[in-house]
């Protein structure tokens, strides 16, 4: 496939995802949420097939996180989980 087709797939993949995760967040029962829920792992499924695609292709390559960066996000993460337990 062509890269800039795959590029759009991914993108549109991804807001899919955002979408349904959303969705699935406001699901007024159980079953609705059960049902969305498939969905979005399916599309999960999707979006990890297109980045594979891509990656294999060198058309996608997410840089390396730096340390310092990892630890400040996790600082921030565990202070917000201590906070909503306070």
């Amino acid at each position: 496939m062509d890269k800039q087709i795959l590029e759009e797939m991914l993108t549109l993949q991804k807001h899919t995802d955002l979408n349904y995760s959303m969705f699935a967040d406001e699901c007024a029962t159980m079953a609705m949420h059960t049902d969305v829920m498939n969905i979005l792992n399916e599309e999960h499924k999707i979006q990890s097939e297109l980045f594979s695609e891509m990656s294999a292709n060198g058309w996608y390559s997410p840089a390396d996180a730096e340390s310092q960066k990892i630890e400040q996000a996790k600082q921030k993460f565990q202070s917000c989980a201590m906070n909503q337990n306070s």
